[in-house]
């Protein structure tokens, strides 16, 4: 985010794709308020071993992560959408891409410590 927020205030960057980076910042934003209710719920996930397969709470984080995936395939989907207006615009479409492989990545760890539930 600090990235973004620096190139968007740049003297050098252009008034498109400053527009653009902002609208990045501002799915970013969205996104992270929305993963927020789930955050405590899937940290709680190192502790369940010590609590064997019945666990309720196990129950609990599988819904806590199923839902953050859920909100960042929505998210992603319109990530791209702003990267396909944001073309014309390569320094936006840049960054453009590495919030989407950040959210790829961020998909890739909740898919692996569901695996392990």
């Amino acid at each position: 985010m600090n990235d973004l927020v620096e190139t968007a205030k740049r003297p050098d960057v252009s008034s498109g794709d400053a527009g653009c980076i902002n609208e990045i910042i501002r799915e970013l934003l969205q996104i992270s308020d929305e993963l927020a209710s789930y955050d405590y719920l899937i940290t709680m996930e190192k502790d369940l071993t010590d609590f064997g397969d019945n666990n309720p709470m196990r129950g609990i984080v599988k819904f806590a992560i199923d839902n953050s995936s859920s909100i960042l395939m929505s998210e992603r989907k319109r990530l791209v959408q702003l990267s396909d207006q944001c073309a014309k615009y390569p320094l936006a479409q840049g960054k453009t891409q590495q919030a989407v492989n950040i959210i790829d990545r961020t998909t890739g760890i909740l898919a692996s410590i569901r695996s392990r539930l």
